[in-house]
């Protein structure tokens, strides 16, 4: 009988169970009427009188033993069946609906990821400005327009700090401290004082680019120019520079691109010219360079810069600017599959 008992507790210590109905077979197996632990009760009639005292509180102990291993495995496996291993049960019991990223973001990494093919790196700048690195240093006269209040967002009525108007700020502050071979861009928000509508906004965002160094040629200028628009808007966009005048450049050109619904035969959207205008640029004012401390009579350099609403109107036909702005969730929606 002893012999028994010992084998049957190590039967049972080595028991294990993969689900709930595992655990009632062996349930059944040994503690039912017709049990194993229960067949040893009924042989106890057998034990000599001398050894039913101990032989019984083995047997006790056996059931007990057998009873307290089968509710284990119990949970265990009751554990295991409610709870998904896979399941993360830190998220929100609310459903969680699909992001997506603002189409500005979408395009202003775009626009630097072609420009980073041709060696051109991020630089970046304080958004509250001074006088000096907005328009002084990039060769604004003291009277000019852009100066007037009507444009210029300044900060507790000081004619000398404001918020930029454009990331050209973050140009000069490159060039003051870094000698050429410069190549970077500027991407980031700026701010003018205009009435908000479809076409206009309070604050927009721009990417600058900046290239200086010795024999920098207008010509390398055009080349990258149309490198960009092919890789923005397709191999077959064409690209056309129109006279135009800033204070930090000279010669200053406007460019346009062949219009990406048309293919430049004429619609609605280019006003039936064929061309579409996405940026400004030219080469560095030698005024400019000296005041930022390079030599101009050594270094030249050009310079461009676009309005990412702008870029992204293009691509995307979203003809009202203050949606960028207004977080409603349906037009960002739209974007889901943009990236």
């Amino acid at each position: 009988m002893t012999e028994k008992i010992n084998k049957l507790k190590a039967e049972i210590a080595a028991l294990t169970a993969a689900n709930a109905a595992e655990v009632e077979a062996l349930r059944i197996k040994y503690l039912s009427k017709k049990g194993e632990v229960t067949a040893l009760f009924n042989d106890f009639r057998t034990v000599p009188a001398d050894q039913k005292r101990a032989m019984g509180q083995a047997l006790n102990e056996l059931k007990n033993f057998a009873t307290e291993r089968i509710n284990q495995l119990k949970d265990e496996v009751e554990t295991t069946d409610s709870v998904d291993p896979t399941l993360d049960l830190t998220r929100t019991a609310a459903p969680m609906p699909l992001g997506s990223r603002h189409p500005l973001s979408v395009v202003r990494e775009e626009i630097a990821s072609i420009f980073s093919r041709l060696g051109f790196t991020i630089a970046e700048g304080p958004e509250i400005e001074d006088d000096w690195h907005v328009f002084s240093s990039l060769n604004f006269a003291e009277d000019h327009p852009a100066r007037d209040m009507q444009d210029t967002f300044f900060i507790q009525r000081s004619p000398d700090v404001l918020l930029r108007t454009h990331t050209s700020s973050v140009q000069t502050r490159i060039m003051e401290h870094t000698q050429p071979p410069i190549r970077i861009i500027c991407p980031g928000r700026v701010y003018r004082n205009e009435a908000i509508s479809a076409r206009a906004h309070c604050f927009f965002h721009q990417v600058e680019a900046l290239y200086v160094d010795k024999n920098v040629s207008f010509a390398d200028l055009k080349q990258t120019l149309l490198y960009f628009a092919r890789q923005m808007f397709g191999p077959e966009t064409k690209i056309r520079l129109r006279p135009s005048y800033f204070p930090f450049t000279e010669p200053s050109a406007e460019m346009d691109i062949s219009c990406n619904l048309c293919g430049g035969k004429g619609c609605s959207f280019c006003k039936h010219t064929g061309w579409v205008e996405i940026l400004g640029c030219g080469m560095v004012d030698p005024n400019v360079l000296d005041a930022c401390g390079i030599d101009s009579k050594t270094y030249s350099g050009f310079a461009l810069g676009m309005g990412v609403e702008r870029i992204t109107n293009l691509k995307y036909q979203v003809k009202d600017l203050r949606m960028f702005s207004e977080n409603d969730q349906r037009f960002l929606e739209e974007f889901q599959s943009a990236h």
